[in-house]
């Protein structure tokens, strides 16, 4: 589910085809994300998902997984 959600949020931000996102995809080479690109999907997922990321967070988060991997962090805690 988590994936399929952010997939469509990634998609919408990017005008990119859901079917060419995967777990190891990555924003900047491999869609051609900008920072302000990673700065609406941030804002996408958070409301989403109902959480809040940290500045730190998103330094972090290079891959589609890596996403993944910190919204089911966030969603415990």
């Amino acid at each position: 589910m988590e994936l399929e959600l952010l997939k469509k949020i990634i998609s919408e931000v990017l005008n990119v085809d859901p079917r060419e996102i995967g777990l190891e995809t990555t924003f900047a080479d491999d869609l051609g994300a900008d920072s302000l690109d990673l700065l609406q999907i941030a804002m996408g997922i958070e409301e989403a998902f109902n959480i809040k990321f940290e500045e730190e967070d998103l330094s972090d988060i290079l891959t589609v997984k890596d996403a993944i991997d910190k919204i089911e962090k966030l969603r415990k805690s």
